[in-house]
């Protein structure tokens, strides 16, 4: 029976991109990530219209006296309240991708996308602005779980040479959302006054379409062995996801991580701040991705300033920004909208990357809030030149990576752990026979700790 189950024992651990593969990705992002794109942008076009309804409502039903900035107040809280949620949700991650696993974590959380997608679609009809606030929040839980999870779960079940391919899956995603969210929101569309509660709603369809097909496809296979220890249901995912390719060598790879972390419990995201080897690492990245994502988007931050300022002279000025507007979401989709998350990935062992995934998730959570309850009165006091701000960030950003972080282009996760064993010059009779670490030199993030004897 292991004869038929596995394949040779030696040979390169690769594999190809098989239709299996294609399609979870897809699922899985077109459930989830591409309505994180959308719920970012959707706002954006009927934001007077949704101000009106704030406005009308709050005056004719609760007798409230409103001005402009108050107005700006609640329309900045209704865009803001996503990442609240987000940062809910990922706050989550770390116990719901542990206990019901990566696909089954996506799956479960389907249910919050009907929810909001309800109660922003009823809110105009109900005449309560409370509706589309709390609907916000909602669908941003699920964003904030499902951008974690999505390319945890990708990550893991991708082979070694296509785990940078898959994991920008997400990213095109993400951006894919934003084009449809601009899209739809246009004026021939949904963009008009009696159609936004439906423009809001529609994250619902991608999501009915994740929830009747994603079940059909198996768990992570990491997960499954490393968490669940059921070796049967790892082969068999394997097998499901690996049409071709060298089965037993990554099952073998897989056994060594499990192996090594026998005496590690799933750490918390408490733990995992407390533990200070975790900030003495040199983050792992995709550096081409990363640092022309980011240049570009600060050279069209640079470009939004120079073409608004120059607008009233040069009339072709107006067609640059726009150019802009678009080069800043095909830089974002380059890499910074799916790469960090691949880092986070490649950067921590199977044991702290659900809390390492919540930090991350976290921080991002608490920018896109930051920025996105900022930004109206950064724009009303600092005109276009609020751009600049972005513009030194992303700059920064790139040169941070230029100069810190190192590639990791296929590289199993233990293969990883050999690179932090050279970086730090540890010594030859401290690796096993097969030229990984010995166990009780390496911690849960895939680098160095210390043993007794040092």
């Amino acid at each position: 029976m292991a004869e038929e189950l596995l394949v040779e024992k030696h040979g390169e651990m690769s594999g190809h991109l098989t239709p299996s593969l294609l399609l979870v990705a897809f699922l899985s992002s077109f459930g989830s990530s591409m309505l994180y794109g959308f719920n970012l942008a959707v706002v954006n076009s009927p934001a007077q219209y949704i101000k009106d309804f704030y406005n009308e409502t709050l005056t004719e039903e609760y007798g409230w006296e409103t001005d402009e900035e108050f107005l700006t107040v609640l329309y900045s809280l209704t865009v803001s309240i996503f990442a609240v949620g987000g940062m809910t949700g990922a706050l989550l991650v770390g116990r719901l991708v542990t206990t019901y696993g990566r696909k089954g974590t996506l799956v479960r959380i389907t249910v919050l996308v009907f929810i909001g997608g309800a109660l922003m679609a009823f809110s105009r009809s109900c005449r309560m602005p409370a509706m589309v606030i709390l609907g916000r929040f909602i669908v941003g839980v699920h964003s904030g779980i499902s951008l974690s999870v999505v390319p945890m779960y990708l990550g893991e079940i991708a082979p070694k040479n296509l785990r940078g391919f898959l994991g920008l899956v997400p990213s095109i995603h993400i951006c894919l959302g934003v084009f449809i969210a601009q899209v739809m929101g246009l004026g021939e569309l949904l963009g008009k006054e009696e159609h936004w509660p439906l423009l809001l709603s529609l994250v619902v369809f991608p999501t009915m379409v994740q929830l009747l097909l994603l079940p059909w496809f198996p768990e992570s296979p990491r997960y499954l062995l490393i968490e669940k220890r059921n070796v049967h249901a790892t082969i068999a995912a394997l097998k499901w996801y690996r049409t071709k390719g060298n089965i037993q060598a990554e099952l073998e790879e897989m056994q060594e991580e499990q192996r090594s972390l026998t005496s590690i419990q799933t750490i918390s995201v408490w733990g995992l701040l407390k533990d200070r080897c975790c900030f003495t690492i040199e983050h792992l990245g995709r550096r081409p991705l990363m640092i022309g994502g980011f240049l570009f988007m600060g050279l069209c931050c640079a470009g939004i300033t120079v073409s608004v300022i120059l607008q009233p002279h040069l009339m072709f000025m107006r067609y640059i920004s726009v150019g802009c507007v678009v080069g800043i979401i095909a830089g974002f989709c380059i890499g910074p909208a799916g790469v960090p998350f691949l880092i986070t990935a490649e950067l921590f062992k199977q044991s702290h990357r659900p809390a390492a995934y919540t930090v991350a998730g976290c921080l991002n959570w608490m920018s896109n809030f930051t920025i996105g309850f900022l930004f109206p009165f950064l724009e009303m006091d600092m005109g276009p030149y609020c751009y600049l701000i972005f513009c030194v960030i992303c700059l920064g950003v790139a040169l941070y990576t230029t100069f810190i972080i190192p590639e990791t282009k296929n590289k199993t996760f233990m293969e990883i752990s050999q690179m932090f064993a050279s970086r730090n010059n540890i010594l030859e009779d401290e690796l096993t026979s097969n030229g990984h670490l010995k166990m009780s030199m390496m911690n849960g993030y895939g680098t160095l700790g210390h043993s007794d004897s040092t």
